[in-house]
């Protein structure tokens, strides 16, 4: 019975040893596999970043597309040549009652 028991005990620390190693090889992989997650995680974070800063910069070309849109400045340019065109009657209705008001006046008796 003392072989068998030998054998049996003998088979019982082989089948630790077998776990114990397959355990520390499990471990060493899993801190690779997290060393590794973290470095990706750290990548996709930089590029994020720079998805985030190309739609930024998209939307603000958007935005000066469409502020120096040819109808938008044509609107504009139409704005500026009725203001102009009343800037220059209203300077004229000045210029009339400056000279009305600075000429002689006649006489009123």
């Amino acid at each position: 019975m003392e072989v068998a028991d030998m054998r049996l005990l003998l088979t019982l620390g082989g089948m630790v040893v077998s776990i114990a190693s397959a355990a520390a090889i499990v471990k060493q992989k899993l801190s690779t596999v997290i060393e590794q997650l973290t470095d990706i995680e750290k990548r996709l974070r930089v590029l994020d970043q720079r998805v985030d800063k190309s739609e930024l910069t998209s939307q603000r070309v958007d935005v000066l597309a469409s502020i120096l849109s040819p109808e938008r400045r044509q609107v504009l340019f139409e704005r500026i040549a009725k203001q102009e065109e009343r800037l220059r009657a209203a300077e004229s209705e000045i210029d009339h009652l400056r000279d009305m008001h600075n000429s002689k006046h006649p006489r009123i008796e």
